[in-house]
């Protein structure tokens, strides 16, 4: 279709990216998946041939609501291959959330996306799907494609794919015929409105800015920023992005937890950063959950702040009580946040 989808992968890049560096590079520099220093390090990524258009976003979708005030997009944990899972969580979060967002897990996978988002948008909720290149080729890329779009979803979060932990479902292959950039092009071209991720504090965080701005060019229309270490930082990397040329809204994560699991869990992820001093007073609060709650609608509004970031992506399971329970807890964030923008 165009010369970037055709392009050679780097060289020594396990993922096979072209355009990256990935969002998973360790804070030594080190390779996600294999035990070298990332290829991108001192080899930028090619520029983008050409910009790529970006398609309106669709009437009533979190972008279109995001041109009006802050959003929320809440992620959707629920208990793999279980519909009545789904709708159960919907129900909890559909009415407080402007998008529910469905992840892509290597160690637990779910129903296929197409799939999984008709049955929230069944439930009432309105879907962004992540789809990773990790596990699909392009052939099955573009067939998910064609159906999200299809069923109505409101966008695609494109990401290349973390890659699978040694041990975890051993002997299934990983593909990456695509990174995340051409998946976004992939994406817009079928008339979805893509966004991608971008962690500010993985290295090099000098050439993120530039890579964002490279992404936009690929066709994305939001960018959803992965968990730093303060407000301050994201105000510091969306005014680099400007200056890259970067005009596209940003999201930024809100760490969600209340105990041990849920805040090990976000603080295990390469590339994403939490307050540590953050996360134990709240473990060691006489109420952990209301102090989680309180502390991510503390981060809300100060994320919502920043100029150019329009809205806020509740993340993490929440709540090591279960699906419904960590639903719960989100729901609640979510109510806060939109009590302090009335």
């Amino acid at each position: 279709m165009t010369t970037t989808l055709s392009a050679p992968a780097r060289v020594g890049c396990p993922k096979r990216m072209v355009f990256g560096p990935c969002g998973g590079v360790r804070a030594d520099g080190g390779c996600e998946v294999a035990d070298h220093p990332c290829t991108f390090l001192a080899d930028p990524a090619p520029p983008w041939d050409q910009p790529v258009p970006v398609p309106a976003p669709r009437p009533g979708s979190l972008l279109a609501r995001a041109a009006a005030g802050p959003v929320v997009l809440t992620d959707l944990t629920v208990a793999p291959f279980d519909p009545a899972s789904v709708r159960a969580v919907v129900a909890e979060l559909a009415a407080v959330s402007d998008g529910l967002l469905l992840g892509e897990h290597q160690n637990r996978p779910d129903l296929p996306p197409t799939l999984l988002a008709a049955e929230v948008l069944a439930a009432g909720g309105r879907p962004w799907v992540t789809l990773a290149c990790r596990d699909r080729n392009r052939l099955v890329l573009e067939q998910e494609l064609a159906g999200l779009a299809l069923v109505g979803v409101d966008g695609v979060l494109c990401v290349t794919g973390d890659g699978r932990g040694p041990g975890v479902r051993p002997g299934v292959t990983q593909v990456f015929d695509l990174d995340g950039p051409r998946l976004a092009e992939l994406a817009a071209r079928v008339g979805l409105s893509a966004a991608v991720p971008e962690s500010p504090e993985a290295p090099p965080t000098a050439a993120r800015p530039a890579r964002v701005a490279l992404k936009q060019q690929a066709g994305a229309a939001l960018c959803v920023l992965n968990h730093v270490s303060g407000p301050a930082r994201v105000a510091a990397f969306v005014q680099a992005c400007r200056s890259e040329g970067a005009t596209l809204p940003f999201l930024a994560s809100v760490a969600v937890y209340t105990d041990e699991r849920s805040a090990r869990v976000l603080q295990a992820f390469p590339g994403l950063h939490l307050d540590a001093a953050a996360v134990q007073r709240v473990l060691a609060a006489p109420d952990p959950v209301e102090a989680g709650i309180a502390a991510a609608v503390a981060e809300a509004r100060a994320l919502l702040a920043v100029p150019g970031v329009v809205g806020v992506n509740l993340s993490g399971l929440a709540s090591d009580r279960g699906v419904l329970a960590g639903a719960r807890t989100k729901a609640e964030v979510a109510r806060r946040i939109r009590e302090g923008q009335a």
